[in-house]
């Protein structure tokens, strides 16, 4: 299969879209002009913007041993205190 045939996909395509389908769209259809100052703002935006929330995913990521730790202390306290009130 021709790679510059419009029905292949590469892996790095699939990668590409998932990470930001607007980028994926752009380089495949770039303006016929070049990039402009504007275009070349919204860019380091998006950048920025992408930065962001993987930084944000990633913190909540290391954080999911701690979210499990509290859930299990509180079914142990859940369960203590229903033995406490339960006792005879």
């Amino acid at each position: 299969m021709n790679r510059d045939d419009e029905s292949w996909t590469s892996p790095s395509d699939l990668a590409d879209y998932a990470y930001c389908p607007r980028s994926h769209f752009y380089r495949h259809h770039p303006p016929p002009a070049g990039p402009s100052a504007a275009s070349g703002a919204r860019r380091r935006a998006g950048r920025d913007y992408h930065r962001r929330t993987l930084a944000a995913e990633r913190r909540r990521a290391d954080r999911g041993g701690a979210y499990w730790a509290g859930v299990a202390v509180g079914v142990v306290l859940a369960v203590g205190g229903i033995l406490w009130v339960l006792r005879p």
